[in-house]
């Protein structure tokens, strides 16, 4: 392709800015920047969050072990993140209190954790969230399923969230404001041509190929930000990031209640073990380097064996390798800072801007996490105002995300609200739709005061309405995008009943994922 001059007037291309990468960074600055008033486009290659966006440990955290790190800026940036992303997700995102069991010889003194839960609790302006407490683990509940080793236990607060829905949020709130999503669109060539960006973008789903221009381009890739960059710039190889698997284990319910643990492993390392979905455990994350292709990171038996024998140091029931349900492994792409080990690579973030007089702005993001993405957000709008001028004033702090629209207080009240209005659901029915949607599960629901009108029902309590919501709303294409990562049904579904989900999907939408 032959690409002409610099445009003369900027107003001439499509976009202001855009948006290699549909993770929770890339679907973060698209909603960020056109409610500032820039003019917005994102590809994304597959689906929503299809990469280490859906595949987290799925907290909303401050990071307590990076404290071990000196990493005090990112720790403090986050726990200010906490309640800032609850109140704009006040259903989908939920405090959650967290169990550190302590024992006299264990990895780390009374007095470091002491220390690093004073810190947590004080460096953030936490304000909503109770703060740390000590129990007695001879007398509280949280000691039931632990082995009869502590006296003593920490109980701190961090946050849980669906991580693939949370991105879906932040790219339906961007499309509404009036950015322009694709998914299942690849980036196929980036040249400049002056001051302008020229862009190949190929349809998956139909093979065809357009180009559109943009003043400025972000690379929001993740695992892949390098490939991309290498593409733009025609070089054989760059080497900016640091590709450290993640891997979990989902198993059948380990313990009651709601509270989840923090272990601590003799080789120094920790892991989490969080309530999952009503019936059971996700228990997670390892930490190790990756060198093959992030799209096709898998668990690895090494991986599960880690983290069912961790796990077993502390439930009195072992964990073992026929518990498992399901697992999933990610590709977190950690800025490569030299550190020895992969679980000592930094979880900051950097932006390096690519640019010149006369020559069209490139924006590359290394590392980042789920906690920081709408601080990350803004600070690359302060990039982004450099090259291109400021629009709009920083807006996104107090501004719900789409179903958010009440106050962290109501939640309760909302959700008893929700149920009451629809009375046929099963209560634990009307909870789930409440926590995945707020005040949209009544958009999906309408006028409905039966099962019969819910449509075709496809298995536990999946039903037509709600795939239709997510394929209109949601750019939900596959069964595999609906069950694993927009609503996690996999867990309770049969195989042939995704099979089904999955036909009928093809019918509808005419797109067959394997036929491409």
């Amino acid at each position: 392709m032959i690409f002409g001059g610099a445009c003369d007037v900027v107003a001439n291309t499509d976009y202001d800015i855009f948006i290699i990468g549909g993770g929770i960074n890339g679907c973060g600055i698209a909603r960020d920047a056109v409610g500032r008033g820039f003019r917005t486009g994102l590809a994304e290659m597959k689906d929503l969050a299809s990469g280490t966006s859906s595949r987290a440990t799925k907290l909303i955290h401050g990071g307590l072990r990076y404290l071990e790190h000196y990493e005090f800026r990112l720790v403090r940036e986050a726990l200010m993140e906490r309640e800032v992303i609850w109140a704009n997700a006040p259903y989908l995102v939920k405090p959650m209190r967290f169990i550190l069991p302590y024992h006299r010889g264990g990895v780390r003194p009374a007095w470091l954790l002491r220390l690093g839960l004073f810190l947590y609790d004080h460096i953030g302006g936490r304000k909503l969230l109770p703060a740390t407490r000590t129990l007695n683990m001879k007398t509280d509940k949280a000691a039931a399923p632990l082995k009869d080793l502590f006296t003593k236990a920490f109980e701190y607060s961090d946050a849980w969230v669906d991580d693939a829905r949370f991105v879906a949020l932040n790219a339906m709130d961007a499309k509404e404001r009036g950015a322009e999503i694709r998914t299942r669109t690849k980036v196929t060539a980036a040249r400049r041509a002056g001051d302008v960006w020229h862009i190949k973008l190929q349809d998956l789903r139909t093979g065809k190929t357009n180009e559109v221009t943009s003043r400025l381009l972000v690379n929001a890739a993740g695992p892949w930000v390098d490939r991309v960059l290498a593409g733009m710039e025609g070089l054989a190889e760059v080497h900016n990031v640091r590709l450290v698997q993640g891997s979990h284990i989902i198993v059948r319910k380990k313990f009651d209640g709601d509270r989840s643990y923090f272990f601590q492993n003799n080789d120094g390392r920790i892991i989490f073990a969080i309530p999952y979905e009503n019936d059971f455990t996700l228990i997670g994350t390892t930490d190790q380097d990756y060198h093959g292709d992030p799209a096709k990171v898998e668990i690895t038996e090494a991986e599960s064996d880690y983290l069912c024998s961790a796990a077993s140091e502390y439930f009195r029931e072992p964990v073992k390798r026929e518990d498992i349900v399901w697992a999933y492994s990610g590709v977190r792409p950690l800025y490569d800072d030299g550190a020895d080990k992969a679980q000592e690579a930094t979880r900051d973030y950097v932006l390096k801007d690519d640019a010149g007089e006369g020559k069209a702005p490139l924006i590359n993001i290394f590392g980042g996490k789920i906690t920081t993405y709408r601080r990350l957000s803004e600070h690359m709008m302060q990039k982004i105002e450099h090259f291109l001028g400021k629009k709009g004033a920083p807006w996104t702090h107090k501004a719900p995300l789409p179903g958010g629209d009440f106050p962290v207080q109501d939640f309760s009240r909302m959700n008893a609200t929700f149920a009451v209005h629809y009375p046929f659901l099963t209560p634990s029915h009307a909870a789930r739709l409440f926590r995945m949607y707020g005040t949209r599960a009544q958009w999906i629901l309408g006028n409905a005061t039966d099962y019969k009108d819910l449509g075709q029902h496809f298995g536990a309590d999946l039903y037509e309405v709600e795939v239709r919501y997510m394929m209109v709303q949601e750019w939900a294409l596959t069964a595999e995008d609906i069950v694993w990562r927009r609503s996690k049904r996999g867990l309770v579904l049969t195989a042939s009943e995704i099979a089904v989900l999955d036909q009928f999907m093809k019918t509808e939408t005419g797109y067959d994922e394997k036929a491409v």
